[in-house]
């Protein structure tokens, strides 16, 4: 009796480990424009929301817009304001204007100029395309690399998937990646299992129109990346 109580309590050892080795995936729901799509996110299990203060993006939210919706969020949720290229005061005014607690940096921002916004989540958007791309990301100590497709003359939003082998290789340069690019109810499981990222993000993929969510594709899209979780490995 002594031996099996001592292997169950063994087994139980292992079990509560690998229980501790394991996490879900985030999702970022980006590209939010109005208040029924962001609670559709919310409700379906969303880690984070997006909003674009972009004004050439078909998913450009005013400021006031914004911020009714994230006064309404809850506060486990992420509430993350996109930039391309913007003046640090047009940052900040949203910042206080708007709620926004992460930054998204997704244009030719640099280095120092995302460290300027700490103790706020920064996060850096690149747009890969070869090996040669990753060059780029060890320069930029921010909290987390979102990496999405490189599509000539677009920033990101046009679905286009890039090759996951460049997101595995990131990996090893020793940042949290969030994946983009592409992303799909369809395949995301597979981009998990295959990158292993710290969090996924999606906008067109889930989208019926661009700025307008589809709520069923968004729900789908979190159920299935919350159900490829993956052992966490040093």
């Amino acid at each position: 009796m002594r031996r099996v109580r001592h292997c169950s309590e063994r087994g139980k050892a292992v079990t509560d480990h690998r229980t501790r080795k394991r996490m879900s995936v985030k999702v970022k729901i980006c590209g939010v424009t109005n208040i029924e799509d962001a609670l559709a996110a919310v409700d379906a299990g969303a880690d984070a929301l997006g909003f674009m203060f972009y004004e050439s993006s078909p998913r450009n939210v005013p400021a006031k817009v914004a911020a009714d919706i994230i006064q309404r969020l809850p506060p486990f949720v992420a509430k993350v304001g996109v930039y391309v290229n913007a003046a640090e005061e047009t940052v900040r005014r949203a910042i206080g204007d708007c709620g926004i607690d992460t930054l998204q940096f997704h244009g030719d921002e640099t280095p120092e100029f995302c460290r300027r916004f700490s103790p706020l989540k920064i996060y850096k958007a690149f747009r890969l395309e070869t090996l040669e791309s990753l060059r780029a990301l060890p320069g930029y100590r921010t909290d987390a690399w979102l990496l999405d497709s490189f599509v000539a003359g677009k920033l990101g939003g046009t679905g286009a998937q890039f090759n996951w082998d460049l997101a595995v290789e990131s990996k090893k340069l020793g940042r949290p990646i969030i994946l983009a690019g592409g992303l799909t109810p369809e395949n995301v499981a597979d981009a998990i299992r295959k990158v292993r990222p710290f969090a996924v993000d999606v906008s067109s993929g889930v989208e019926s129109s661009p700025g307008t969510k589809d709520h069923a594709k968004v729900r789908r899209f979190i159920e299935a990346a919350k159900a490829q979780s993956e052992t966490v490995r040093d």
